[in-house]
């Protein structure tokens, strides 16, 4: 009986698989490195042959530990990071890169390369941009595909297929050029909300006019729920499964997260209360509704990018779990930051806050901009500040400024929250999956800081398990999103804020809207 699932993420730094039963126990899971390559400052690149070559060595591993067959597979799906892939007129690679490399042929989703593209299409002011926060990221599709037609002309002229990184990883699966609704939504300026999604003034405004030929993007979008076909006869053997799987429209991996961590409150009147927390090298805060609320630097509101006649919203920070791994490397009591270092750390700060009557570091105060602001500033060029270092070189040192990084972290998610607030929405309880789940100094702090409720569902690994989700429906497992969520959710562990530690981080929070004022005043200096 086909009632399994496949669940493909591909992250960073890796592509990781996950083979899940119908009720979204994961049975087991595979992860693969892809490299990166850095040419140039604010420059970042995959090649989409390493990557699909480690989507099969994952695919394989997981299906082996789990000892299952490929017949047991109903469906597999796929989520992805934001990046950019180009492929010529035959399907082959086709360089992003300055070197003229070919198979260097994505760009990565936190390249920065693209930041005068961006502002540009900031600046024309165009109505699609109330659906993208009034302004684009360069983290985000267009601004990338203006800075290739720009840079690499050659490769623009011999552009077959633009694809997200997720939409090409269901090409390489089935041969399909069709595309996720997430994706095309989210990261491309797609309306789907309007009869006809592509705005060809705006395209024109911002000389991508021939955008469409060149990259052979469709009318039409795949939406949640629905199927883009199943597995070539190519795509199984290299899976190691077979040609009767279906395959899911991709999702963006932090929304494929959002899925897995929100699917027990989905079908009820606590979703409108309840937000995402997807915490890794970046952190992104997700919220579905029935209404579209658009704000000023939040990303969306994007239609049925997840779910079927509701809204997705995002906000998030560009360098979380990144900034904290960047501590770890410049300090001089540092190294290479391994989760055997991150430990140590943390459970040193622990004995010093066990020792310790208030704040281990209450001179330290830092702005976590080191890659730009995100939201709700919205602020590219933004930088990290930190304030109030001293001659200390020492471990203990070191774990003060960790610290630190951590609660600056949790401002910053609160400065979100706050400016989300003053769209409209409502947020109790923030329901947190990826990486961070691992690190207590930030799930204790993601509380206390903000105030809210904080969920950990017991699958850690929530952003598979949305992609799972996502591959039930598509293979008709579970007969809707809804119920998929309603089914495959499972437990979760509760943190309550600790109400005696509000004073506190109310200063600090004062603190932060101060640095990132005095931080204008700086730059208006100049």
């Amino acid at each position: 009986m086909r009632d399994h699932l496949v669940a493909v993420d591909i992250g960073t730094a890796s592509a990781r698989a996950g083979v899940f039963d119908r009720d979204g126990r994961l049975l087991a899971k595979a992860k693969h490195p892809i490299r990166m390559f850095r040419p140039k400052e604010n420059h970042a690149e995959h090649s989409s042959e390493d990557i699909w070559d480690a989507v099969c060595r994952s695919v394989r591993q997981a299906m082996m530990e789990a000892a299952i067959a490929p017949t047991e597979v109903a469906a597999i799906g796929f989520d992805a990071t934001c990046s950019l892939v180009l492929r010529d007129r035959d399907g082959a690679p086709l360089t992003v890169s300055t070197t003229g490399m070919a198979d260097q042929d994505t760009i990565v989703w936190l390249d920065h390369r693209a930041i005068r593209q961006a502002e540009a299409i900031s600046a024309t002011g165009h109505t699609v941009l109330k659906f993208s926060g009034g302004s684009l990221s360069p983290e985000m599709e267009m601004p990338k595909l203006k800075w290739l037609k720009a840079h690499r002309p050659q490769s623009w002229e011999k552009a077959g297929y633009f694809f997200d990184l997720a939409d090409f990883l269901t090409w390489k699966a089935t041969g399909s050029t069709a595309r996720s609704r997430c994706t095309l939504s989210a990261k491309w300026n797609y309306l789907s909300h309007e009869k006809s999604g592509w705005d060809s003034d705006f395209l024109g405004a911002i000389g991508l006019e021939d955008l469409l030929q060149k990259g052979a993007l469709p009318a039409e979008t795949v939406g949640p729920g629905e199927t883009i076909g199943e597995l070539s006869t190519q795509a199984a053997e290299e899976l190691g499964l077979d040609t009767g799987i279906a395959v899911a429209p991709g999702m963006i991996d932090a929304y494929a997260g959002a899925f897995g961590v929100l699917g027990g409150v989905l079908a009820g009147p606590k979703l409108e209360t309840s937000v995402a927390l997807i915490g890794g090298t970046s952190s992104c805060i997700v919220a579905l509704s029935k209404d579209g609320k658009p704000g000023r630097s939040l990303w969306g509101p994007y239609y049925e990018a997840v779910l079927p006649k509701h809204w997705l919203v995002e906000g998030g920070q560009s360098a979380a779990g990144a900034l904290l791994d960047y501590v770890v490397q410049m300090h001089a009591a540092g190294g290479e930051p391994s989760n055997e270092l991150h430990g140590r750390i943390i459970a040193r700060i622990a004995e010093l806050r066990t020792a310790s009557d208030g704040d281990i570091a209450p001179d330290l105060h830092i702005l976590p901009d080191f890659h730009g602001n995100r939201s709700p500033l919205a602020d590219p060029h933004a930088t990290g500040v930190i304030s109030g270092l001293t001659l200390d070189t020492s471990f203990d040192g070191l774990c003060r400024l960790y610290w630190r990084t951590c609660v600056a972290i949790a401002l910053g998610i609160r400065h979100i929250l706050d400016a989300m607030s003053d769209y409209g929405y409502r947020f109790e309880t923030l329901h947190v999956t990826g990486g961070h789940v691992n690190n207590p100094l930030l799930l204790e702090l993601y509380a206390d800081v903000t105030g809210r409720k904080v969920v950990i569902p017991d699958t850690r690994d929530a952003v598979l398990l949305g992609t799972a989700m996502a591959a039930a429906v598509a293979g008709g497992v579970h007969a809707s999103p809804f119920e998929a969520g309603e089914a495959m959710a499972g437990g979760d562990t509760e943190y309550l804020p600790d109400a005696g530690r509000a004073v506190l981080y109310e200063k600090d929070y004062r603190i932060f809207l101060a640095m990132i004022r005095h931080r204008d005043e700086l730059k208006g200096m100049r």
